[in-house]
C-alpha cells in the first residue's frame, strides 16, 4: 500500500517539535444533519459502545441516527455561540494559551496544534499538518484528566490508525491521564475559591463526572477509581470533610447500568434529606460543553429547585483561564522531559541539505535530474 509522506519534501526542512492537544469533539453545526453526521461517527466507535457490530449498526442506523440527531440539534442550538460550539472555542483559546507560553520560553520552533477524536478539526487533518510543518517529535495531550478506553483510548486508536499510514513516524509520547497531577488540582481549587469569594458558597459541593457502564469499571477502566482520587485530592485542598462533598455520575445513556450515584437523581433527592443549597463543578471536563452548560447548569438546576433545593451555584469548568493554562503547560514540560528543543541554526540545515545531496547522488550517479 502507498504510504502517506509530504509532496516535494526537502531535507533540510527545519525540525520542529509538536504538541497536539485533542478533545472529544463538536458537531460542526447545531443542526439534525450535522447531528446525524457527528453521532454516526462517534457512536460507531467501538471504544464508545461494547456491543458487537452487526447488532449495533442495526440499533444505530435502524432506531438511534432516525430520533435522536433532532434532538440533540436543539440542544445543541441552546448553548451555541457566534463562534461555534463551547467545546470548540475553549479547546482552541487552551491550544493557543499552551501555544503562547512554550513560544515565550522556546521559540518558534515548537508546534502546538488541537484536534478533535470526533469532527472537526480532525486528528489526520492536524497530523499533516503538522508534519509539512517539520514535526519530527510529538507529545499528545488528551484533554481528558482520567484514563478510560472509551476516551483515552479511542484517541490513542485514531493517533496509531493515522500513524500505520504514514511514511515517516516522529518520536512520539502520549499522555494518557494527570488526574491527580498536582498543579491540575492546585488549578481547581483556586478556580472553586474564586467562584466562592465571588459568589458565595453553598451547603455542599457537587463534583459531577462523565459517567460510562458498569460494566467497564468490572473489566478494569481506572476511571472510576481517578475520579474518586481527584474529589478527595480536591476536597483535601479546599479543606472539606466526608460531608461537606460528594462524587456522583452524569451523561448515561442507554438501559444498562452505569456508575453510580446518578447526578441526576442524587439533586432529585438532596432536598429531601435536607441540603437546600449546593454548587456544582465538572472536574472530568476541561471545557464547557453541552454536558455541562444545558445538562448541569440548565436541566439538573431545574431537578434540583423544583425538588424544594433553594440555591443552585454552577461552578464553571477551567476552560483558558490562566490557572489551567499554567497547569497544562507545567503538564507539557513536564512530559517533554529529555527531548531537546531543535534549535535549528544555519550550520545545522546547511549540513543537513549536503547530507541529502549527498545521499542522492550516490544513490543515482549521473542523474542530472534529481
Amino acid at each position: 500500500m502507498p504510504y502517506n509522506g509530504t509532496d516535494n519534501f526537502s531535507h533540510s526542512q527545519p525540525e520542529r517539535l509538536g504538541i497536539l492537544v485533542t478533545n472529544l469533539g463538536t458537531p460542526d453545526a447545531p443542526t439534525p444533519s450535522a447531528l446525524r453526521r457527528y453521532l454516526a461517527e462517534f457512536l460507531w466507535d467501538p471504544r464508545v459502545v461494547e456491543v458487537p457490530r452487526p447488532i449495533w449498526w442495526l440499533i444505530l442506523h435502524g432506531v438511534i441516527l432516525r430520533i435522536r440527531p433532532k434532538k440533540s440539534a436543539a440542544a445543541y442550538a441552546s448553548v451555541w455561540q457566534p463562534e461555534g460550539s463551547p467545546l470548540l472555542i475553549h479547546t482552541a483559546k487552551q491550544a493557543e494559551g499552551i501555544r503562547e507560553a512554550l513560544k515565550a520560553k522556546y521559540g518558534s520552533n515548537v508546534v502546538v496544534g488541537f484536534a478533535m477524536r470526533y469532527g472537526n478539526p480532525s486528528i489526520a487533518r492536524v497530523l499533516d499538518e503538522m508534519q509539512d510543518q517539520g514535526v519530527r517529535k510529538l507529545l499528545v495531550l488528551p484533554l481528558y484528566p482520567h484514563y478510560s478506553a472509551s476516551t483515552t483510548a479511542s484517541t490513542f486508536d485514531a493517533i496509531s490508525n493515522d500513524f500505520a499510514q504514514r511514511r515517516w513516524l516522529p518520536d512520539f509520547r502520549f499522555i494518557s491521564h494527570y488526574h491527580d497531577y498536582p498543579a491540575y488540582i492546585e488549578a481547581m481549587a483556586q478556580h472553586i475559591e474564586a467562584h466562592w469569594a465571588n459568589h458565595g458558597r453553598h451547603e455542599k459541593l457537587v463534583l459531577s463526572y462523565h459517567g460510562v457502564p458498569l460494566k467497564y469499571l468490572l473489566k478494569g477502566d481506572p476511571y472510576h477509581c481517578e475520579c474518586h482520587k481527584t474529589s478527595r485530592l480536591l476536597a483535601e485542598r479546599l479543606g472539606l470533610g466526608p460531608d461537606d462533598y460528594m462524587t456522583t455520575f452524569q451523561s448515561r445513556f442507554g438501559r444498562e447500568e452505569w456508575l453510580q450515584p446518578y447526578t441526576d437523581k442524587t439533586l432529585k433527592s438532596l432536598p429531601g434529606d435536607g441540603v437546600k443549597s449546593i454548587d456544582v463543578f465538572c472536574p472530568g471536563f476541561s471545557s464547557d460543553c453541552l454536558e455541562t452548560i444545558e445538562e448541569i447548569n440548565e436541566e439538573n438546576r431545574e431537578y434540583f429547585i423544583e425538588s424544594g433545593g433553594e440555591a443552585f451555584g454552577y461552578i464553571p469548568c477551567l476552560n483558558a483561564t490562566p490557572g489551567h493554562i499554567e497547569a497544562l503547560v507545567q503538564l507539557v514540560e513536564d512530559n517533554l522531559q529529555g527531548w531537546a528543543i531543535p534549535k535549528n541554526d544555519a550550520d545545522e540545515l546547511t549540513a543537513r541539505a549536503q547530507c541529502a545531496e549527498a545521499r542522492k547522488k550516490a544513490t543515482f550517479p549521473g542523474r542530472t535530474d534529481i
